[in-house]
């Protein structure tokens, strides 16, 4: 069960405690591997939100799975939601982590949305137009392709979406012509 409000607690928690001890970059990157190893695995994912397995073998299973890839702070932390029984919840502390700090930082996120792969240069080219367009110091650039929109991109930022696909045109065409208002006319 989702919980937006404990997991930005939580979060904001370990952005003063890592800003005290000037971890918080380091702690940003452990975040950004849980958050990885999140959306990369479901089985993960499922562990940590079952009520039958017991919280000392979830405690295992995390210290197996960060062992050497997370710093002491966030290994602590994580230890720390395991006894408080709020493991499940550490996707959702992991990416409000993500989020906080980006609003510190003044970091955006942009999601681009191809039909296909784009190029290293095409990928820079859009960084920095959109960096100009809103006056961003600084924009994060996630790519995903889908081949479902034939053409054309799509682009996400702080709750905006700018739909320049082909698939979109279409749509909007499909909707002309059903809304056509000659067609009752002709008959």
């Amino acid at each position: 069960m989702s919980n937006p409000r404990l997991a930005d607690r939580y979060a904001k928690s370990l952005i003063d405690l890592s800003t005290e001890r000037n971890q918080l970059d380091a702690v940003r990157a452990d975040m950004q591997y849980i958050q990885a190893l999140c959306k990369a695995s479901r089985d993960f994912l499922n562990v940590l939100r079952s009520p039958i397995i017991k919280a000392d073998q979830k405690e295992k299973m995390l210290v197996a799975v960060t062992n050497g890839k997370v710093s002491e702070l966030t290994a602590l932390f994580t230890n720390l939601l395991v006894k408080k029984g709020r493991e499940s919840d550490l996707p959702e502390i992991a990416n409000a982590f993500i989020q906080q700090y980006n609003a510190l930082k003044g970091i955006h996120q942009v999601k681009l949305t191809t039909a296909i792969p784009v190029s290293d240069a095409l990928k820079q080219s859009i960084e920095t137009s959109v960096q100009k367009a809103n006056n961003f110091a600084t924009v994060e650039l996630e790519t995903a392709v889908d081949e479902k929109l034939i053409g054309g991109f799509v682009l996400e930022f702080d709750n905006k979406q700018i739909d320049a696909s082909i698939a979109y045109d279409l749509r909007e065409l499909k909707k002309q012509f059903l809304q056509n208002q000659f067609v009752p006319n002709i008959r």
